[in-house]
């Protein structure tokens, strides 16, 4: 099944934007949304200008108001007439060490990369229950493998908990035509980690959105993008002592 009408959430940037390039050259049309609508006009102007063919419908969302989220998502679903899958992406990742006086940071990351998340999940899947299918994709990370050190153990709490989350929508689904995929991203390169050095296996975010395009595409119960190194350490990184695991974070 060709999924024509791809929503995007945190699509000003990073993966949201790289998926959006993607999806756009494989003739899909698109509804973007993220805080930052200056970006999605450009944005919107470069994808229309080298693939004139597609539809590209663009909202302002803070994926915290969780209102508007499901505002957005149905006001997208009437302009386009379907929603053939739902990328769940949009994501933060500010946080310390807990018991460092940054709880303000820790507790913003947990809202936006869970609660809203469960917001923009519920959303989709109304409108899949209703159209009677569709795919949800959820952009988890290999950090939900185990906890991590430092700032981004809350991070990796909630992907993983978005992990928990897909999972347990694909058991209620079981046997629907609604797909659910929970992708793995490794370390790839976008304004969300753009500080952070010395960062192992860390690709680009041409090279890391295509892959992403590519798995996606694939519509997998579970995917971990690139596949080498992460799909054999995802599985070391459940089994070796902590000692190890918290190297990679």
């Amino acid at each position: 099944m060709i999924r024509k009408n791809i929503l995007i959430t945190g699509a000003s940037s990073g993966l949201g934007a790289g998926m959006a390039r993607e999806f756009a050259a494989r003739g899909r049309n698109l509804a973007l949304c993220a805080r930052r609508t200056d970006r999605l006009e450009t944005l919107k102007a470069e994808l229309l200008a080298a693939h004139p063919g597609i539809t590209v419908s663009l909202r302002a969302l803070d994926v915290n108001d969780h209102a508007q989220v499901f505002d957005v998502f149905r006001e997208f679903a009437a302009e386009l007439g379907t929603l053939d899958r739902v990328i769940v992406n949009a994501g933060m990742g500010k946080g310390a060490s807990l018991g460092t006086g940054y709880f303000h940071a820790n507790v913003a990351t947990a809202q936006t990369n869970f609660v809203a998340a469960l917001a923009q999940c519920e959303a989709a899947l109304e409108i899949f229950r209703k159209q009677g299918n569709g795919h949800l994709v959820t952009i988890s990370s290999m950090s939900a493998m185990r906890g991590m050190p430092r700032a981004i153990t809350v991070y990796a709490a909630t992907k993983a908990g978005l992990a928990a989350l897909s999972e347990g929508i694909r058991s209620d689904l079981w046997g629907s035509p609604i797909k659910v995929s929970t992708i793995f991203p490794g370390y790839i390169r976008s304004e969300i980690n753009e500080k952070v050095k010395h960062t192992p296996f860390m690709i680009d975010n041409a090279v890391g959105c295509r892959l992403l395009a590519k798995a996606i595409e694939r519509e997998p119960v579970k995917a971990y993008v690139p596949w080498w190194p992460w799909a054999p350490l995802g599985l070391l990184m459940r089994v070796l002592p902590l000692g190890l695991v918290r190297k990679l974070g």
